[in-house]
């Protein structure tokens, strides 16, 4: 399971015009699941974005999580995360997990998150999504539950 994680001032999903998730200070995860992932990926990386201690503290280290801050996560699945672009100009999708594996997943994850105390809201899995965020620092975090980088 792969997902990029953005440190953010505020963060939004539309679908067709429509805002179905919101949040102001935390994280914009995008979250892509592997064929082969397991629940076990999902709570690798479900642990990992709620424990990544990101957010200043008072002497301006990054030393605080989302529940030091009362942040929030904005979980979006995207399975192009999985793209393998090495050859040719148009990426190859065949790594990511088929949907009915996907999305039970990506609930799994924002299942984990909130057990942690976190909000979580979320885009619409299979649907063409419209995503806004600004990305504070900026930081960004790449995460991969196989550890591939």
């Amino acid at each position: 399971m792969r997902c990029v994680i953005q440190k953010v001032t505020r963060a939004e999903v539309s679908v067709a015009g429509e805002t179905v998730g919101k949040i102001e200070d935390g994280y914009m995860v995008l979250v892509g699941a592997e064929d082969g992932d397991t629940e076990s990926d999902a709570r690798y990386c479900a642990e990992k974005i709620a424990g990544l201690r990101v957010f200043e503290d008072a002497n301006d280290k990054m030393n605080l999580s989302l529940a030091d801050v009362g942040g929030s996560v904005l979980l979006v699945s995207q399975f192009t995360l999985l793209a393998d672009a090495r050859h040719g100009r148009r990426p190859d999708f065949i790594k990511a997990a088929r949907p009915e594996v996907a999305e039970p997943l990506c609930e799994l994850v924002k299942a984990i998150i909130e057990q942690k105390g976190v909000h979580v809201e979320t885009g619409r899995f299979r649907t063409h999504m419209q995503v806004s965020l600004v990305n504070d620092g900026p930081v960004t975090i790449l995460l991969d539950s196989r550890k591939t980088f």
